[in-house]
């Protein structure tokens, strides 16, 4: 998951210069975009602007921009900072999000890292196309080229969800082009409990299949148990979205079950690695922690109670500080 989030609201993990920096910007950016946002358009587009203006205006605040790197095959939209002579991290969303789940985790590491969070195919501004392959093999070969084509040899990867799937499957492929490999709340193997979502799947019920608003509110209950908060006219944009994505939505859900588990070849994982986990994960349930500690020699576990789907748009701070610490810094 998941759904796109703008973050709006105080801030309490930041300092107070940064937080009065903030305040400023979204002040005197925010309104007039908002003000002419109710002159010009219906309630129904309203949503839209401040949901993207919002993004817009976050990402300039913590030193990001918005390209496209061509891979060929298709062109990957990304945030990342001004490239320098420091390592790089590469942040991966998970199945239905895009690249503005990491824009909160990322700014923590902006100053001593490059960053790079891509759309991965099928999401976001990349886009989607029939034709093309959304198993976990296809992402992880497609990570590679966006790396080569930014001339970068080797990165830390961290992904949530499918993208913890996808860096788990891009440091078994590529080794010598993995630092370190984290993994948060992350699909790819089995679960010996199953998680409330796996129960909905055995009922022949997929959640991320939206079809009106109240399905919506009950999928997005079960993605974190501490969302920050969206105001309801742009909650109801992300739940047009999903309405909108469905059938698109249901052919890469489709390929991500096709792609075989890493159960039985994660020790083929060498590199550093983490694994940090919500305990109170509704769609990947906890008990997997076991699998991928049995499987990758070494992995160092973190788990958070009264946490969900999502660390790091739920304690974005407390889950930054666990990872600087695993990347040493």
């Amino acid at each position: 998951m998941w759904a796109r989030v703008i973050i709006i609201g105080s801030d309490n993990e930041q300092g107070s210069a940064f937080r009065m920096k903030r305040i400023l910007l979204l002040t005197g950016l925010c309104l007039p975009v908002i003000l002419l946002a109710l002159i010009l358009f219906i309630p129904a587009q309203f949503g839209q602007v401040v949901y993207q203006s919002t993004t817009r205006i976050e990402i300039k605040i913590y030193g990001l921009e918005q390209t496209l790197v061509d891979i060929g095959e298709m062109k990957i939209s990304l945030y990342q900072n001004e490239p320098a002579d420091r390592p790089t991290i590469v942040m991966l969303h998970g199945f239905s999000a895009d690249k503005d789940v990491f824009i909160r985790f990322a700014h923590y590491f902006a100053e001593d890292f490059n960053i790079v969070i891509p759309d991965m195919a099928g999401h976001g501004d990349t886009g989607f196309e029939e034709s093309w392959d959304y198993g976990m093999p296809a992402q992880a070969s497609r990570l590679a080229k966006i790396i080569e084509q930014l001339n970068i040899e080797k990165v830390h990867v961290i992904g949530n969800s499918m993208g913890g799937s996808i860096s788990a499957y891009f440091a078994k492929m590529y080794p010598q082009k993995t630092l370190s490999v984290a993994l948060v709340d992350p699909a790819g193997v089995s679960s010996p409990e199953a998680s409330d979502m796996n129960k909905m799947l055995a009922q022949g019920h997929n959640p991320f299949l939206i079809h009106n608003r109240q399905e919506f509110d009950k999928f997005y209950a079960m993605t974190m148990e501490k969302p920050p908060y969206v105001p309801g006219f742009v909650l109801q944009t992300i739940s047009e979205k999903y309405q909108q994505r469905r059938d698109q939505l249901e052919q890469i859900f489709g390929d991500i079950l096709e792609t075989e588990l890493l159960d039985s070849s994660l020790s083929e994982i060498h590199a550093p690695a983490l694994l940090l986990w919500g305990e109170e994960d509704r769609l990947i349930h906890v008990s997997s922690v076991k699998v991928w500690k049995a499987g990758i020699k070494d992995i160092q576990v973190k788990t958070w109670p009264g946490i969900g789907h999502m660390p790091m748009l739920e304690i974005p701070q407390e889950s930054a500080e666990v990872y600087r610490q695993f990347l040493g810094e």
